[in-house]
């Protein structure tokens, strides 16, 4: 139902405004188009294609209709030639069945010349602009007819398929071949079965009314069974972006197909690793992973699966994912559940800085965190709280969503008994170490960043290395003071406990200023300050510290600090005092 009112939209276009054009017709094109073909409605599938181009590159679709008219109204009599060679093989050899000719609709043509860089200029590189259909009764005399027309006509080496023996997962079946007809000219030629053709067009729902009244086999309900992996994909993805990410990756016009050791036939998309491979096997299996075999050799993880591949998995208990696997792997579900094992991993580091906040704060107020988890306040905490379980109370207060001030004040009966909540200094951090500059304040506490994606979490931006928003970064779960973040090539982080490091990542930063510390030489001259002043000016940013050492030997040293927006903005800064004259080098100062 939902393909259909898309197809009508699609057909009313355009009575909308250009710009609400462009975002359906690329919705169309990425997420209806693509579902169409998996469901096997292929003229459903086409017209949507060809609508959105239509919508989303008018001049080309414009320019290719005009080219393809012209020469299919040239062909129109070698088409018919071909026709009826192919009518006379099935005759002389006793096949009944009909033969069509087909024109490629536009936009797998402009697929077809963006796959071979060229352009509409080039469209006579084409060769199956044409194509025929042969449709018989039974899938023995598919094959006979392939026979057939190959003794007639040299096949094109790598050019032939068997979707009859091996299914696309859209349940369409035939054999494609491409041959050297008459006058020396490649032709494609699909064979089918009427039932095939039926399926082909109309899509698993005609396989589903032919099966009507009968029982279902496992092999039917197989067909389903990427359908069932995109609903649970949506189960566990709340985020819709994430969702519509791992639908765009999923919905993947082209297949290959690999074997188990044991013959089981598993469909992936081209370019997919054999990570993939043991994602779609089972997570325990992709998550477990160490090495990989195909076709019994020893292959590295982020190898390229072809087409008959028999793909072998050895696994470990030991092995855990690594996000580098993250740039590896091609399917949606794949991805999906490696960030899932992250965040899983992520939060339970957050459960456990909570409970170690939860602790320390209870001990200064002389409680003790068993008291309080078997106290029979606890339950009535939780349920004003609307919070499940303990580990997710020990969650809120790791991600700093609920103040342990907060929870105390309905443990504590006695008012006077105000916890003091100063957390300890976390002594292996050596930030602490540095003292703060005077007339430039550091924030102290932001809010633009996210651990795997979970916002509103306070982090404090270490003073050791001063981080700004798109600088390469790293969490630090400290004692009792939540997460300090660091740059990645920060010298103080090597001292720390590497099992508290966790992973975060920059946000919005909404227009917030940091302090960013630059170091510059030049040749030292007379309005020199005055024109680097000027640079840092034009670039939009502004000067909070300036110290200026000169050299007998004529050469001047800027420590300057000043307000950024970013890393680019600090980049943009940089380039512009590069730019004045006698400016011999300019650094960011990581300490």
């Amino acid at each position: 139902v939902k393909l259909a009112d898309r197809l009508h939209n699609m057909r009313t276009l355009e009575y909308q405004p250009e710009h609400k054009r462009k975002r359906i017709a690329k919705e169309t094109l990425e997420i209806y188009a693509p579902l169409a073909g998996r469901l096997g409605i292929d003229w459903i599938k086409t017209e949507l294609e060809d609508l959105s181009f239509k919508y989303l590159y008018p001049e080309e679709y414009k320019r290719l209709k005009e080219e393809v008219e012209k020469r299919v109204k040239v062909s129109t009599e070698y088409v018919e030639k071909v026709k009826n060679i192919l009518r006379e093989i099935l005759e002389k050899n006793n096949i009944k069945g009909k033969v069509l000719g087909r024109v490629k609709h536009l936009y797998s043509v402009y697929r077809k010349l963006e796959k071979y860089n060229l352009t509409i200029e080039d469209l006579d590189q084409i060769y199956d602009l044409i194509g025929f259909r042969v449709i018989v009764n039974t899938v023995e005399e598919c094959y006979k007819t392939l026979g057939v027309i190959h003794a007639k006509w040299h096949p094109i080496p790598g050019r032939f398929k068997d979707y009859i023996s091996l299914p696309k997962p859209n349940m369409y079946q035939s054999l494609h071949t491409t041959v050297l007809g008459p006058e020396g000219k490649k032709i494609e030629i699909q064979i089918r079965t009427e039932y095939m053709d039926k399926v082909a067009n109309e899509g698993i729902a005609a396989h589903f009314l032919y099966k009507e009244g009968k029982l279902l086999s496992e092999k039917d309900y197989k067909h389903f069974s990427w359908l069932e992996k995109l609903i649970e994909l949506q189960k566990e993805l709340k985020h819709p972006r994430e969702f519509l990410e791992s639908l765009k990756l999923d919905l993947f016009p082209e297949e290959i197909y690999v074997f188990t050791p044991k013959g089981d036939v598993i469909t992936l998309p081209v370019g997919a690793t054999p990570l993939d491979f043991a994602y779609t096997i089972h997570t325990e299996v992709g998550h477990r992973c160490v090495r990989a075999y195909v076709n019994d050799r020893l292959v590295p993880l982020d190898y390229k699966l072809e087409t008959g591949d028999v793909v072998k998995i050895e696994t470990s208990p030991f092995q855990t994912p690594s996000r580098d696997w993250l740039k590896i792997v091609k399917t949606g579900r794949a991805k999906s559940r490696i960030k899932q094992w992250f965040k899983k991993e992520e939060k339970e580091k957050l459960i456990n800085l909570g409970k170690e906040i939860l602790h320390r704060n209870l001990k200064k107020n002389g409680i003790s965190l068993n008291s309080f988890v078997k106290s029979e306040k606890l339950p009535e905490i939780l349920e004003k709280l609307k919070i499940k379980n303990l580990d997710e109370l020990y969650y809120q207060i790791g991600s700093a969503k609920i103040s342990v001030k907060y929870i105390l004040k309905f443990f504590i009966e006695e008012e006077e008994k105000e916890p003091i909540l100063k957390p300890e200094i976390e002594k292996e951090e050596k930030e602490e170490k540095f003292q703060k500059i005077e007339g430039i304040s550091f924030p102290e506490e932001v809010d633009i960043l996210s651990v795997d994606g979970t916002k509103g979490i306070l982090f404090r931006l270490a003073r050791c290395c001063k981080p700004i928003p798109g600088d390469e970064v790293i969490g630090y779960i400290t004692r009792g003071k939540g997460i300090s973040v660091h740059r990645v090539d920060c010298p103080n982080i090597k001292d720390l406990d590497p099992e508290r490091f966790i992973e975060v990542r920059w946000e919005n930063s909404n227009g917030k200023t940091y302090p960013a510390h630059i170091y510059i030489v030049s040749l030292d001259r007379k309005g020199l300050l005055a024109n680097i002043s000027s640079a840092i000016a034009a670039a939009e940013s502004n000067i909070l510290k300036a110290e200026v050492k000169t050299t007998p030997d004529k050469k001047a040293y800027f420590e300057i600090y000043i307000e950024v927006n970013d890393r680019s903005h600090l980049e943009k800064v940089i380039a512009n005092i590069l730019k004045v004259k006698d400016v011999l080098k300019v650094e960011r100062k990581l300490v």
